[in-house]
């Protein structure tokens, strides 16, 4: 398997996989290390809630080996509460708030999309290609960006970058509307990745390949957030991670199924179905029972 294939969680912190995945008695601290040891990647979460600190984000970096992505999820103020409209500044605070800390670990930012943001004619079509075109494709670009940011944040803003690279970026959509060629045009031209969402069923599971890369986000095979994959399921997701990679494309695979203890199993077992042999040993599974 490509050693561009890496599967993850979404988010790492949760009290329920304490005494499961991370075993008795390791310190909280030590949970992002713990993750990096058995998976290939993971996703940032909090991000979306609130705004994190540039030396939380060196924290992490910190913790993690060399090669390991840390992907960020982008701030709900801009896709939920903003809805995209004017959020020029609200862009410019989230880059500075510290993901470009991360230096050499960032992965792609993922902009997750409200499920009543549709793509319409008019409005609607204008407002998510603005933002589009907002976008940084480098992380001088978003260095540059970021200086633009709320003074409220000053005394904490990280507007540097240790390097100019590519800087990458994932769209998630939730509205059945999006399943249109124009918008997936709109994201291969800026070499955006459309996200293949598995919602059970829930929102749209759009497959088209928009970019150099692919991103996966599995939230549940029958049950948005807690329900784990099936041994077909999974066997079903690696056929294809495996048709992605061929492709000759990168592949990200972030479980967010995480009640229940459920990503961390899944993670692993699909990691395993693809080769990709955890580099620490095995982590220890608590049985969260049926679901």
């Amino acid at each position: 398997m490509s050693p561009g294939v890496r599967v993850g969680l979404s988010g790492w912190a949760y009290r329920e996989w304490r005494g499961g995945f991370y075993p008795p008695g390791l310190p909280q601290r030590r949970e992002l290390a713990h993750v990096a040891a058995h998976l290939g990647a993971v996703e940032v979460n909090a991000s979306f809630y609130r705004l994190q600190r540039p030396s939380t984000y060196l924290s992490w970096a910190e913790q993690v080996p060399p090669g390991f992505p840390v992907a960020v999820k982008g701030s709900r103020y801009i896709t939920h509460l903003r809805r995209l409209r004017g959020v020029e500044q609200a862009l410019a605070t989230f880059l500075a708030s510290g993901p470009l800390a991360l230096g050499p670990h960032l992965g792609p930012l993922l902009w997750q999309l409200p499920p009543t943001l549709a793509w319409e004619e008019g409005r609607g079509r204008e407002q998510v290609d603005a933002f589009l075109d907002l976008l940084p494709a480098t992380t001088a670009a978003a260095a540059a960006m970021a200086a633009g940011h709320d003074p409220r944040i000053a005394d904490r803003a990280w507007t540097t970058t240790d390097a100019d690279r590519p800087l990458r970026h994932a769209v998630e959509v939730r509205h059945d509307s999006f399943a249109d060629p124009a918008f997936t045009a709109a994201l291969a031209e800026r070499g955006i990745a459309l996200v293949l969402a598995d919602t059970a069923g829930r929102w749209p599971a759009l497959r088209e390949a928009t970019a150099s890369f692919a991103y996966l986000r599995l939230h549940g095979e029958t049950a948005l957030y807690t329900s784990g994959y099936s041994p077909a399921a999974l066997q079903r997701w690696a056929d294809l991670v495996r048709a992605e990679a061929d492709a000759g494309r990168e592949v990200l695979v972030f479980f967010d199924n995480d009640v229940g203890g459920h990503a961390p199993r899944d993670a692993v077992a699909l990691s395993r179905l693809l080769g990709l042999e955890p580099p620490g040993p095995a982590a220890p599974f608590v049985d969260a029972g049926p679901g």
